[in-house]
């Protein structure tokens, strides 16, 4: 297993596994280029996601991203060329957030310890039944092996005796030469009759079974890695909505924009709500306005942001690269974040993502503004199906 991800090691001690979890939620790196109001946006999705693990009892994930928003704010912030231009009210505000995640995370803490005790118990247990169910099946096919070469054995004492028995038979019958010869004559000998004993059974091979081994008891994994990525769920209605909202600006072609925004339930992402912001469109391009209003809506609904979507009015439905650096900030906050294109004209919808191995990354690095060329190989983008 890699020595990064031993927190998902069930097998080794609580508080190695605790603190390997503990480095992991404090890797955190802050880009000098991105927007501080930024960081300090997604600081605040950062816990309330955090809130919907614990609610959804995911207590390694809860942990991880309080770690990563006390880290990002302690450690790291400070260290933003822009951070004296952040306003006192939004700091003193922060600075409340990181008392309550302190609290939250020192509780977990106490949680998670407890889990892993109870983890490696019940790994030890695991371990201890699948060696005794591997002797099992060693005892059981040295059994088997006995039975199989004492069944050997004695095929080959019936064989020996048959052959001796053959051996007997043909001494007994004279060759016809020796028929006229003169023998003396030998008084006849009385036959000799062995009493019948019903001990003596006959064996029939063919009949003899031998042992079963039970195959279908085989132990359970004992090591289990649950760090997928969860599924984001949206109704077609939702879409079918946002084109008819879009549709005075699709006829004029101008695109039209919105925020993507649910919760999580039962390790699902619900897209349960459609935010529209205030916006300006061209027919390749939307900028929207005053976002502190969808903000207050979140907060007030307690919502994460889950993605984006946005008309192409004339064009197919793929990521342009302005498209490329808006989702960018999105995947990086939320890891399943989507972007969703609608192309009316062709009758196209795509569900896009940046690719995690390489194109997040690239876009990430990439300081170009406006519509400018990316390379096409590899991929910095694919489907989300």
């Amino acid at each position: 297993m890699d020595k990064k991800q031993l927190w998902k090691n069930l097998g080794i001690e609580p508080k190695e596994r605790f603190i390997s979890l503990s480095e992991h939620a404090s890797s955190v790196i802050v880009d000098p280029h991105m927007p501080i109001e930024r960081y300090y946006r997604s600081g605040v999705e950062m816990v309330r996601y955090a809130d919907m693990h614990m609610e959804d009892e995911n207590y390694e994930s809860a942990y991880t991203l309080y770690m990563k928003f006390i880290t990002l704010f302690v450690d790291k912030i400070t260290k933003h060329p822009k951070y004296e231009s952040v306003p006192v009210q939004m700091k003193e505000t922060n600075r409340r957030t990181l008392r309550i995640a302190f609290t939250k995370a020192e509780q977990l803490k106490k949680q998670l310890l407890h889990q892993y005790e109870a983890d490696l118990d019940k790994y030890v247990e695991d371990l201890k039944e699948k060696e005794r169910i591997e002797k099992e099946q060693l005892r059981q096919e040295e059994l088997r092996r006995q039975k199989e070469e004492e069944e050997r054995r004695n095929k080959m004492a019936a064989l020996v005796a048959v052959k001796a028995a053959k051996a007997a038979l043909s001494a007994n019958v004279l060759p016809e030469e020796t028929k006229s010869k003169s023998f003396p004559v030998v008084p006849p000998v009385k036959p000799v009759i062995s009493p019948s004993n019903d001990n003596d059974k006959m064996y029939n091979f063919k009949d003899m079974k031998t042992p079963i081994v039970d195959r279908s008891t085989k132990p359970s994994l004992l090591l289990s890695d649950g760090s997928s990525l969860r599924d984001v769920i949206l109704s077609n209605k939702l879409m079918r909505n946002f084109l008819t909202l879009a549709f005075s600006n699709t006829m004029n072609n101008k695109e039209t924009c919105g925020i993507l925004a649910g919760k999580l339930e039962r390790h699902k992402l619900l897209v349960t709500h459609l935010l529209i912001p205030e916006q300006t469109g061209t027919p390749d391009s939307c900028t929207t306005h005053n976002e502190e209003d969808i903000f207050d809506y979140q907060d007030q609904h307690n919502l994460i942001t889950l993605g984006w979507i946005h008309t192409h009015p004339t064009q197919t439905a793929f990521l342009s690269s302005v498209d490329l650096h808006t989702h960018c900030a999105y995947q990086l906050l939320m890891a399943e974040a989507i972007a969703i294109v609608c192309a009316p004209k062709y009758d196209e919808t795509g569900f896009f993502v940046l690719t995690p191995d390489y194109g997040l990354d690239f876009i990430a690095n990439c300081r170009e503004s406006g519509f400018h060329p990316h390379p096409t190989e590899p991929p910095l983008y694919t489907n989300y199906f």
